[in-house]
């Protein structure tokens, strides 16, 4: 990223050796960064134990398909060989799942998509797992695939549970009103995956008392540990869930395809059982970005001004319902986007098929929507031979405006800044026609068809998600500071997952108490919950009860000295491990202070309510929401279709900075992902088989395909209900991002581009 960058941040400036970075507002570096370049960091695909078992699952080759018999009898006669588990070895709830219990821990009558779990088996060494798991014979009545989520409607019961999982009809305003003039469009969003670079991995360490400890990467471990225990048949205090170092999340990070099995084959045989996922299987395992489709109708008045909002939006959701429903109120209630809209009348739907499960993703709902809305006003802009910023900034939404969910708008929206500040931003400069510069041609040298065939494309979007999570979901966390020695530690079953939480505990503690040595205990549930690490929750929940528990231990630590003194506390203030009274009579350091003495305290943070929506899509569904906007600059090359992304200026509200460094970082990081959705990044499946699932087959952004990313602007507008005032920061590029280079390869080519990732023919100037 250039140097060039945020107004808001030069307000941290850099601190010498001198003065190392401390509190809230410093770019104090991450504690792990050490442990991770130096391969000390614990992932769960080094875990070793005495004993150790291997483990190998067996998966379908089918997307749909009867099962008429499985036979483990050679398998089981494989020398080194401990166990193998079928659907009948589940001692507890046969079902599972994150928001519905509708997924099999193993199939037992029916296959519902390609790469589901079928057996699973424990040997001495990792070759022989996978062996005995290939010696299994399995035959099946191969059924025709749902896959077109269209045909779900019509097609025979997926499921026991039908193929509809959830429909929202929403309902705002006037159905009669009409505008001026009307665009329409169809458009289509791929299969995103995660793609976690780590391995997914697992150990299951069997317990004396006939529980069992699980080692995994979860991003919730409570929830996991409460899904895990009612399949093995135990209490939850029988399960426990110590989190490994976890090598980044984008979405749920760990698939319970992974940790049931493992579990269960340690229970089963009395020994420590591992279990690492090939690539191949984390393709075939976790879930997806929803695959999409969505049809819109924009009426505006004659100056651009949007008058009604007719959509409707069909979420593929794969075999399993996932999370599904939750995605399906976020496409809902943003279809319109951060604008103003009177009208909207939109039909939501998210349907079961044979394809791979869908679920948790960066920005899932939003980010499809986005793509759509922002393609609608490219359309508008074009009719009435308007600039597209100023189109948009004509019907651009504020703090008090209203939602299509008729939900005020309370946060801080400063969606006119945003666009402005990307709209004002100077353009980069156009390459020159010079063979040392073919490299920066769409394809790269012998990769670009003539220079002169190249075309640049400037476009825009404005992006929203929500914070924390939504429709009465009870967002909770628990977090301990304790004191001692001169030393704190914070517990918090709050996961880092590569948002900066750690980071950010530690920054509280030093500001609040002014002690310098933090540390921030390992996470298992043993500790109070927090929930799962999404939406920026740990920012706001856990960050907030971290932040009460340390305000509680100085109340502790100031008390007697205010006593002593005939003063209040709120007289007395802690900077660098000093304590002074407001008029300089009172100086003491905080060793001094403590006295030998330990000092804990327990806090929660507890957001305000929501509410479900409603039979008409209404309702006060968000606790609050974050706001982006992006100009993307693209060269395409209209003969052969290729694109190259020249430069994206990202400007985003984000309540208060909290760590300057990170929070560019998480940003970088959304938009860098956002772009391997609009250009590369499209998990292919036809007939419900993933093709090619590997990283070859997969085409993820590399740091050659990441352009310059320009962070243009960061409004510090503080949101008063949320602690700090900040706001989650990596989601809203991932949303946003997407819709503007598609909006740019629009400018460039003429063409409607209705599609993500872009496809060469899709690119090419007609």
């Amino acid at each position: 990223m250039s140097n060039e960058a945020a107004t808001a941040t030069s307000s941290a400036a850099p601190q010498g050796p001198e003065q190392p970075p401390h509190g809230i507002g410093s770019s104090l570096p991450s504690a792990q960064c050490r442990a991770k370049t130096e391969g000390t960091f614990p992932y769960a695909a080094d875990l070793w134990a005495e004993g150790l078992l291997w483990a190998a699952v067996l998966r379908s080759p089918h997307a749909h398909a009867r099962i008429v018999s499985i036979d483990t009898t050679h398998a089981r006669e494989m020398p080194g060989v401990r166990a193998v588990i079928t659907h009948e070895d589940v001692p507890g709830d046969a079902l599972h799942g994150r928001a519905v219990a509708d997924r099999p821990v193993f199939a037992s009558d029916v296959v519902r998509h390609h790469g589901e779990p079928i057996a699973a088996v424990a040997a001495d060494h990792p070759d022989t797992a996978r062996m005995a798991a290939a010696a299994i014979i399995v035959e099946y009545e191969v059924l025709d695939p749902v896959t077109d989520p269209e045909k779900a409607f019509e097609a025979e019961p997926l499921h026991p549970d039908g193929n509809l999982i959830r429909h929202i009809p929403l309902r705002h305003g006037d159905p009669e009103a009409a505008g001026e003039l009307v665009v329409e469009g169809l458009y289509r969003i791929g299969r995103q995956d995660p793609a976690p670079i780590g391995a997914e991995a697992g150990l299951a360490v069997p317990r004396p008392d006939g529980g069992v400890e699980l080692y995994l990467a979860s991003t919730d471990p409570h929830a996991d540990r409460d899904r895990a225990a009612a399949c093995f048949g135990l209490t939850p205090d029988h399960v426990k869930i110590v989190v490994t170092g976890v090598p980044g999340a984008t979405a749920d990070r760990e698939d319970a395809s992974f940790q049931l099995p493992v579990g269960l084959l340690a229970l089963r045989t009395g020994c420590p059982v591992k279990l690492t996922a090939t690539r191949e299987e984390s393709f075939l395992g976790h879930a997806h970005r929803h695959p999409t489709l969505l049809r819109y109708r924009h009426h505006a008045d004659a100056e651009g001004r949007l008058v009604k909002v007719e959509a409707q939006i069909l979420l593929d959701a794969g075999a399993y319902a996932d999370t599904s429903s939750e995605a399906l109120a976020a496409a809902v209630s943003f279809a319109c986007g951060p604008y103003v809209v009177p009208n909207a009348f939109i039909e939501g739907w998210a349907v079961r098929t044979n394809n791979p499960p869908s679920g948790h993703v960066r920005g899932e709902g939003a980010m499809q929507v986005c793509a759509a809305y922002e393609a609608q006003m490219d359309k508008i802009a074009k009719k009435l031979g308007v600039d597209p910023a100023e189109l948009r900034l004509r019907n651009v939404m504020a703090t008090g405006d209203i939602l299509p969910t008729g939900q005020t708008v309370t946060c801080p929206a400063p969606v006119a800044e945003l666009l402005a500040a990307v709209r004002d931003f100077p353009l980069p400069e156009l390459p020159k026609d010079t063979p040392e510069d073919e490299w920066l041609l769409p394809g790269g040298p012998e990769g670009a068809g003539e220079p002169a065939a190249v075309r640049r494309g400037v476009g825009y979007g404005l992006g929203m998600v929500q914070l924390l999570g939504a429709e009465g979901t009870d967002e909770v966390s628990t977090a301990t500071v304790k004191v001692h020695d001169g030393a704190a530690t914070v517990i918090c079953a709050a996961v880092e997952t590569g948002q900066g939480f750690t980071t950010l505990a530690r920054q509280i503690v030093q500001e609040t108490l002014g002690i310098d040595d933090v540390r921030v205990a390992p996470v298992d549930t043993d500790q109070p919950p927090a929930g799962p690490s999404c939406r920026g929750r740990h920012t706001w929940v856990s960050g907030g009860a971290v932040e009460r528990a340390a305000k509680m231990v100085r109340t502790q630590l100031l008390q007697p000295l205010a006593h002593k003194f005939g003063m209040s506390t709120e007289l007395l203030q802690i900077a660098d491990g000093k304590i002074t009274s407001y008029d300089g009579v009172l100086t003491t350091t905080v060793t001094e202070a403590m006295d030998g003495k330990e000092l804990w305290a327990t806090a929660q943070c507890r957001p305000h309510p929501t509410e479900p929506l409603d039979e008409a899509g209404q309702g006060d569904a968000f606790v609050g929401m974050a706001f982006c906007a992006v100009r993307a600059v693209v060269d395409v090359d209209i003969e052969i279709g290729s694109v190259r992304v020249v430069e994206l200026a990202v400007a985003q509200d984000v309540g208060r900075i909290l760590n300057p460094a990170q929070l560019r970082a998480r940003i970088e990081a959304g938009v860098t992902q956002g772009v391997g959705a609009a250009l590369t990044e499209n998990l292919r499946t036809p007939r419900g088989i993933v093709r090619h699932p590997d990283l070859t087959g997969y085409a993820l952004p590399t740091a050659l395909d990441t352009p310059d990313i320009r962070i243009v602007k960061l409004v510090e507008e503080r949101d008063v209900v949320a602690p700090f005032g900040a706001k989650a920061a990596s989601a809203v590029p991932v949303v946003t991002s997407p819709a503007a280079v598609a909006s740019a390869v629009r400018a460039a080519t003429g063409r409607p581009v209705n599609r993500l990732p872009i496809r060469p023919q899709a690119a090419v100037a007609q």
